[in-house]
């Protein structure tokens, strides 16, 4: 019986030991919060995540310099392709026109004035 008595004694020793420990981390936390509130540690919460967000895409950027250059060209690529569609329309319209007098084209060619029949008849 006496060892049941000694294990109780020792288990309540290291609950009040465990206790004791929770409670001064509780009060720390507590005088954390207060001295400084939940915005400022957010903000540097937020301020530390994101420098190393920063660091960790130079670091890949540096790895990584094509296909970061690639990724930039082709972005910029798709928020100017309005203008980049208009532009080879226009090239290729004025290519078209160019190459359609060459050929005899009869759309690139004036036309003749309109004949009347009677005109027409005298010949």
């Amino acid at each position: 019986m006496r060892s049941i008595d000694e294990q109780l004694a020792e288990d309540r020793a290291l609950r009040d030991s465990a206790l004791r420990l929770f409670k001064s981390d509780l009060q720390f936390v507590k005088a954390d919060a207060q001295a400084r509130n939940v915005g400022l540690r957010l903000a540097d919460r937020l301020g530390e995540g994101s420098a190393d967000m920063v660091d960790d895409a130079l670091a890949y950027a540096d790895a990584h310099r094509g296909k970061v250059g690639l990724g930039l060209l082709l972005a910029g690529a798709f928020f100017a392709r309005n203008r980049l569609i208009d532009a080879v329309f226009a090239l290729l319209s004025e290519n078209a026109g160019e190459n359609a007098g060459e050929r005899g084209d009869p759309a690139a060619e004036p036309e003749a004035p309109a004949v009347s029949s009677e005109e027409q008849s005298q010949f």
